[in-house]
């Protein structure tokens, strides 16, 4: 695997953490190497509120400045009930409502993308970090 796609592989292990650790429900990272050129990874998460949906994407934002990722290339729905969308290029965050989830389905839509099993990586990272 290629030193750039590891290093992405990595921030989105530790994004979907991020999630996980601020209560969003199921969260997955599909790799997208294969199925697209456009990005190499989705983490998608759901959350419960509109306040939990801004504060799961504020903490992967702070996540991303602080591990050193590309700065954001674009925010879509800052302000919604059902879906946040922040770019980071190689790195794509999806924060769904329920609601939002169910509809977009995107594990459907991109079925051809294999989940990640980020939790082991994430774990070994943090405990890298101790």
């Amino acid at each position: 695997m290629a030193e750039r796609q590891q290093a992405s592989r990595e921030l989105a292990s530790l994004a979907a953490q991020a999630c996980a650790d601020l209560k969003g429900k199921d969260s997955i990272v599909l790799d997208m190497t294969l199925v697209t050129p456009i990005v190499d990874f989705f983490v998608v998460t759901t959350a419960t509120s509109g306040r939990q949906m801004r504060a799961i994407a504020e903490e992967v934002e702070q996540l991303m400045k602080k591990r050193g990722s590309r700065p954001r290339v674009g925010v879509e729905g800052r302000d919604s009930e059902t879906w946040i969308l922040q770019d980071y290029g190689d790195i794509v965050l999806h924060v769904f409502s329920p609601d939002g989830r169910e509809l977009y389905d995107l594990e459907h839509l991109w079925a051809d993308a294999p989940q990640v099993d980020w939790k082991p990586l994430a774990k070994k990272l943090a405990d890298s970090e101790k």
